[in-house]
């Protein structure tokens, strides 16, 4: 008779049952169970046991950009950081624009990743905003959304069909908001720490002009809708507007948006340069104010790995992006539920139930029967974000040197402890 899994006495904070106890979990066969008669058994004394992680937003690099990151190293830093299910952006080479990239992904990702990898395709060819891509083809080949991320859909008209076409596949689009004639060749949040320290600065209604575009198209079409990693208060107004017209528009940001403002620029840190810019204080406030209301639906790591070398130049010459698997859960509970802006268990159903329904996926919850995906953490564990820390290829991090609260001790992925081996001492039978 194979062993079961039995998790004891830790405390278990499922959202989506508003449940919050200490207790025991029982795993048989990678499935959440009632009743166990041989187990080996880890003790989750003084830790919180959770759903699995979600994260809506990473960029795996795979394939195209391996020197970055791959699905094998990405799903690791996942893993570490507590997410059991990532979904993977497909800003690649080639763009994942057909159902033979989409393929790939999967092969690889049964192959090599260490968490769940659920891609999502373009919404058009090649990311050009020309033509749509082939949507019929991605759903059946099992994307969970189109997205252009790193681009937005400039062209009216091609969103106004992406939208349509989705209806028949209840799939989300994932709009990557910008107005690139607004952006131009803008690297920070124009405004007072932009004219400051002589940088080129992007106006917030560079974001604000595409999302509100499009949820004028969204009034007249009842598509499911989603905006990527919004960083203004104007968008958060435009959100909650929607929302409040019925429309079905769901919508995330990011850690960096809610642990930095633009005052943190005058440490030239080229992992602060980030697309859409980190705004101003009261961007910040307002996106903290959204998720406390439910205007911002989830937190999503945008983690986005680049190699040192692509990073060490002048500011204005970096790629945009940072890496953010490994420190997403820690920055929340360090600037969001630390403070007291989240309940603990409000800040969980962000990363956890709540994402895993915008994409209309069986997750995030801890009922008999479900995946046995979980998250197992020291609420109360210091630590402090060095190179070393990182299972990411990548180390382009804004928290390098930063003391955070919150600490990831293993994950569990359909049953199998990912993080610890049954050996350890934690763990027994």
């Amino acid at each position: 008779m194979s062993k079961s899994l039995i998790i004891r006495d830790g405390r278990i904070i499922d959202p989506s049952r508003k449940l919050d106890g200490v207790g025991d979990l029982i795993i048989n066969d990678g499935k959440l169970g009632v009743t166990a008669e041989t187990a080996y058994v880890l003790d989750a004394t003084g830790m919180v046991v959770c759903p699995g992680f979600i994260d809506l937003h990473c960029h795996l690099r795979q394939p195209g950009f391996e020197e970055k990151e791959t699905i094998a190293t990405g799903s690791q830093a996942a893993a570490r950081g507590g997410f059991t299910t990532v979904c993977c952006m497909p800003n690649t080479d080639p763009p994942l624009d057909s159902r033979a990239e989409i393929d790939y992904i999967k092969q690889v990702a049964a192959a090599e990743a260490a968490v769940r990898v659920m891609p999502i395709g373009c919404i058009s060819k090649g990311r050009k905003g020309e033509k749509l891509s082939e949507m019929a083809e991605l759903a059946e080949a099992g994307v969970i959304g189109f997205s252009d991320d790193g681009a937005p859909v400039s062209d009216s008209s091609l969103m106004l069909k992406a939208m349509q076409y989705s209806l028949s596949f209840g799939l989300p689009v994932m709009e990557h908001c910008e107005d690139t004639s607004a952006t131009a060749d803008g690297v920070v949040r124009e405004g007072f720490y932009s004219t400051k320290l002589g940088l080129r600065g992007v106006p917030s209604y560079s974001e604000e002009i595409c999302l509100a575009r499009d949820l004028l198209i969204l009034r007249s079409i009842p598509a499911k809708y989603h905006a990527s990693h919004l960083s203004s208060r104007r968008s958060v107004e435009l959100i909650r507007e929607g929302k409040k017209r019925g429309l079905q528009v769901t919508a995330e940001t990011a850690p960096h948006y809610l642990c930095f403002d633009d005052s943190e620029l005058e440490r030239f840190d080229t992992c602060l340069r980030i697309n859409p810019p980190i705004g101003e204080p009261d961007d910040r406030s307002a996106l903290i104010e959204a998720l406390k209301d439910g205007t911002i639906d989830c937190i999503a790591s945008d983690h986005a790995p680049h190699a040192a070398h692509e990073k060490q130049v002048e500011f204005e010459y970096a790629p945009p992006g940072a890496i953010g698997l490994e420190t997403t859960f820690s920055v929340i509970m360090t600037h969001l539920v630390k403070p007291g802006h989240l309940s603990l268990t409000d800040a969980l159903s962000l990363i956890t139930h709540r994402p895993a329904k915008i994409i209309g996926i069986r997750a995030g919850t801890l009922g008999t029967g479900e995946a046995a995906d979980l998250t197992l953490f020291d609420p109360d564990e210091e630590w402090t974000v060095e190179t070393g820390c990182f299972h990411s290829k990548s180390k382009n991090s804004p928290w390098l040197g930063k003391t955070l609260t919150g600490k990831v001790k293993h994950t569990v992925l359909d049953g199998k402890v990912l993080t610890a081996s049954l050996e350890s001492s934690q763990v027994g039978g």
